[in-house]
């Protein structure tokens, strides 16, 4: 039997580990995909203190290097549900089943769909969530970027960079990036924005060739010929497997110790209720986590 078992490898799962380890619980974390999480595949975060300018997989490589160091078990594994009974819980996981005394769920959250026409049929076809992953197949074509917060627009000053043109188109009348995320891209010479507008279609043979974008504030319609459409409109919690209180959303409630609703059962990181979802505070969460479950585990005695 586990102390504790970690089910994601992102920012908050590996520092919940770290701090697990320091406390020499017994601890493994799981991550079903890439230890580092959906922050490994952003191109640049200058906001992480004592970085001041860092790829995300440089700086996920460095909290894995940390956790691994402190002799943190790490593996490669599904969860698929997880059973409450008291004083254990039992993680049902594609390698097996596997007991453990405390919970963190750190799972962080994947990119929402918009559900337009085209969105599906094109993914992987001209359709992207990843800047970073899909950019270098755009170079010097014309691409369209989805959203209005800072990935949205952090990442249309990236595809500025590869790609001839960038629209970014927006349902508001002003985007909601940070200022000085914001600043870099209207400072920057190819990328046009297309503000109160929505994307309503993606067409193309067998792949994107154009778009249908629809102004909010008359209703008209226009086209624009485009290679790549790049959707940057939220995310949505990956939570389903955890049976705890959730909000409407389904991202999972926690007090300020990340305890859920069911004792044992902690949460970290993006997959929880949460007004910031940034590296810094899932750190945060992480910490507080792990030591909030070192405490739980010493009181079951």
């Amino acid at each position: 039997m586990y102390d504790l078992i970690i089910i994601g490898g992102g920012p908050a799962g590996l520092t919940a580990g770290i701090y697990a380890q320091r406390a020499r619980l017994k601890t493994l974390l799981l991550e079903k995909e890439v230890v580092g999480g959906q922050i490994a595949v952003s191109d640049v975060i200058e906001n992480y203190p004592g970085f001041p300018s860092i790829s995300g997989a440089g700086l996920m490589e460095k909290f894995e290097q940390q956790a691994r160091g402190f002799g943190l078990e790490i593996k490669l594994a599904d969860v698929a549900d997880i059973q409450d009974e008291g004083k254990q819980k039992i993680i049902k996981t594609s390698e097996g089943d596997l007991t453990t005394k405390a919970v963190i769920v750190a799972t962080g959250a994947k990119p929402k769909r918009l559900g337009v026409p085209g969105e599906k049929e094109f993914t992987g076809k001209g359709v992207s969530y990843c800047a970073t992953c899909d950019g270098p197949f755009f170079k010097g074509q014309q691409v369209l970027v989805v959203g209005g917060g800072d990935t949205a627009v952090k990442e249309a000053v990236y595809l500025s960079k590869i790609a001839s043109k960038v629209y970014l188109a927006h349902r508001r009348d002003q985007l909601r990036a940070e200022k000085v995320i914001q600043e870099k891209a209207l400072s920057t010479s190819n990328i046009e924005m297309v503000l109160s507008h929505v994307l309503k279609g993606i067409k193309g043979k067998t792949v994107v060739e154009k778009v249908v974008l629809q102004n909010l504030k008359d209703n008209s319609v226009r086209e624009l010929d485009v290679e790549g459409v790049f959707v940057f409109v939220g995310i949505n919690p990956t939570s389903d497997f955890v049976d705890v209180e959730k909000d409407e959303q389904g991202f999972i409630k926690t007090d300020q110790n990340m305890q859920t609703s069911v004792k044992g059962i902690f949460a970290a990181g993006d997959c929880r209720t949460t007004s910031l979802k940034q590296v810094a505070t899932a750190v945060g969460d992480g910490a507080i986590a792990a030591f909030m479950a070192e405490k739980y585990i010493e009181e079951l005695g």
